[in-house]
């Protein structure tokens, strides 16, 4: 294809959509994004659905290529640790590194979403269309049709990219057209944010911390942010008898955090409007196979491959695959029919670990922080990393502050543990063997 003439179409100007954007610019490209919600940037935000972000390593890999990790840095709030909140006693901090100096990073969805698209739309040949709805694909010419609120429209690209979240609207269309299968596997678990605001003028809460308060079958989380308060979200199931539809009134839901979460009590004031008004979103795992149809469509981050949020990796692994496919077509001489099949099989089997993985952590921060025995575990892990460094690295370490595929993290966490399994047999058969021949020994005299 011509660079300069024929245009890539990214569909979804979200995170991944932006940045990708920024990295086609950068290789000559002509992109025209497109945005079924209005310009994000004009201040009309849905009520809600922020979750702050936790970009780590691979997030901001992606960002230092393009020059923008020191811009996007500036709002940032390092979180070195968990901050884990008992419903009795006092808070207890796990940090995340053997050193204690390692943080992944909390900042605003929406605040890193406009820098990108700034840094987009100020490159040569990008151009950004919103409150553009995709309605319509052919996936052998790249026609699109959107509604808008001045009707429907029709446009062309050489290549579609659909960066368009988990309920695509490209994806959709190639499923229509029978070019991908798809499963979603829900969770019977859903989202409602809560604000904690400044008190005093400063934060409410350590914001050197990702807190957290454990419940077993539900938890909640709460992120700092730069104006000083905090966004706080339940994760609770959808339904039964301690799901987010049994408190119904004011006094029910006073009642409710009063006795599961009675340290946020003072820290909410508004608490029962939030809770109220707030909505319920949804939690999930996407999988469709292929990512692509005849090098013409292809999807990028959760449009292929959505994860549940409970890793902090969701824009992190996206950005990775901005990465991973300007690699391919580096690789593949710009020959989109090669590189986006490449992608697909770079991609897959990572993408595949980090769902498991963030299903696994659910489990983890919902169940488990809180145990002794767990805290226990996390030291012990921790002191191997400091007696063994480079050669003992936590499942962690490996997914928040390096670049290692996510699918090696955990062929190498497994190898670590079979290998600690064989130390382990090995020290307490000698242990058997030493107190045998101290009981021989005894016998004799």
């Amino acid at each position: 294809m011509n660079r300069e003439h024929d245009e890539i179409a990214v569909v979804g100007a979200g995170l991944a959509g932006c940045l990708l954007a920024c990295f086609l610019a950068r290789r000559g490209y002509r992109v025209a994004l497109y945005e079924r919600r209005p310009d994000p940037r004009t201040g009309r935000v849905e009520r809600g659905r922020s979750i702050n972000l936790a970009l780590s390593e691979r997030g901001l890999d992606a960002l230092r290529r393009i020059g923008l990790d020191e811009q996007v840095m500036t709002d940032a709030l390092p979180m070195r640790g968990r901050m884990i909140h008992p419903v009795a006693g006092e808070p207890q901090f796990q940090s995340y590194s053997a050193s204690g100096d390692r943080a992944i990073n909390s900042i605003s969805r929406g605040a890193l979403n406009n820098a990108l698209l700034d840094a987009a739309t100020a490159l040569p040949g990008v151009r950004a269309a919103f409150d553009h709805r995709l309605v319509g694909l052919d996936p052998a010419t790249g026609e699109m049709t959107f509604e808008t609120p001045q009707g429907k429209v029709t446009a062309n690209a050489e290549v579609v990219l659909g960066t368009d979240g988990a309920g695509s609207a490209v994806r959709g269309q190639l499923l229509a057209n029978g070019l991908l299968d798809e499963s979603l596997d829900f969770l019977d678990y859903g989202y409602k944010e809560l604000t904690i605001p400044p008190m005093g003028g400063d934060f409410a809460l350590d914001p050197d911390a990702l807190h957290i308060w454990p419940r077993g079958t539900s938890m909640m989380i709460a992120l700092p942010n730069p104006d000083r308060s905090f966004t706080c979200t339940l994760f609770w199931p959808t339904h039964g008898t301690s799901a987010f539809a049994s408190l119904g009134s004011p006094a029910a839901i006073q009642r409710h955090f009063a006795e599961h979460y009675p340290d946020l009590i003072p820290l909410a004031p508004n608490l029962v409007d939030d809770y109220q008004h707030n909505p319920v979103g949804v939690l999930g795992t996407v999988r469709c196979t292929p990512w692509q149809a005849a090098g013409k469509v292809g999807l990028l981050g959760d449009a292929a491959h959505a994860i549940v949020p409970f890793y902090g990796q969701g824009a992190n692994c996206a950005f990775e695959d901005v990465v991973e496919l300007d690699r391919c077509l580096d690789e593949c001489g710009d020959d989109w029919a090669a590189a986006l099949p490449l992608f697909q099989q770079r991609r897959q089997d990572n993408t595949e670990a980090i769902a498991r993985m963030a299903l696994a952590n659910f489990v983890e921060m919902r169940d488990k922080v809180a145990s002794p025995l767990f805290q226990l575990g996390r030291k012990v892990e921790h002191a191997l990393e400091r007696a063994l460094p480079g050669r003992y690295v936590s499942r962690y370490e490996l997914v928040s502050f390096s670049t290692t595929p996510y699918a090696e993290v955990v062929s190498r966490v497994r190898r670590q543990h079979q290998a600690l399994g064989v130390v382990a047999a090995g020290a307490a058969a000698l242990l058997v063997g030493a107190v045998g021949a101290a009981f021989g020994r005894g016998r004799r005299r």
